[in-house]
């Protein structure tokens, strides 16, 4: 397919609630393919349409090393958190920086697939964190307005983490 150009903070578009998607077309199903493509030649482990300039409600999510467990998601909605995470979070449109947020541990998310079939996924930890991070593009937030303390550059951080 093709890898489509990640939009970066200051882009107005990241700032913008995402419209509901109501059926599946051919040219949403491109999208999602590219979106996988895009996320994984970035080397991310979530994707959010508006990230590539698209103010729909889909995201991607791959949070493997080997990029075999895909999970779309279209019209998600958080039902459900449980306990607390803190850690370290990036994001592909905030290139080379990193900061700190908490998170819920568990969380669970009801939506639709690429069939537009409704189902529900439990995420935990990595998962969780991803879930909501890509849920939060599609109401145009940005994980920075969380952080805790400051934005560091990658390379600053992982000196100060050890």
């Amino acid at each position: 397919m093709a890898i489509r150009n990640i939009r970066t903070i200051g882009d107005e578009i990241l700032t913008k609630k995402c419209k509901v998607v109501k059926e599946m077309t051919e040219k949403n199903k491109e999208l999602i393919q590219d979106m996988f493509d895009t996320m994984y030649e970035a080397d991310g482990v979530g994707l959010a349409a508006p990230q590539v300039g698209i103010l729909k409600r889909i995201a991607v999510i791959d949070i493997t090393e080997d990029c075999s467990d895909p999970i779309v998601l279209i019209n998600p909605e958080i039902l459900e958190t449980e306990g607390e995470q803190r850690g370290s979070e990036g994001c592909l449109s905030v290139p080379d920086k990193v900061g700190i947020v908490t998170r819920p541990n568990k969380v669970r998310v009801k939506a639709f697939n690429m069939d537009m079939e409704p189902y529900e996924i439990v995420g935990e930890e990595l998962l969780a964190r991803a879930l909501v991070h890509e849920i939060e593009h599609l109401d145009g937030g940005l994980y920075v307005d969380k952080i805790e303390g400051r934005l560091y550059d990658v390379d600053e951080f992982e000196q100060e983490q050890g």
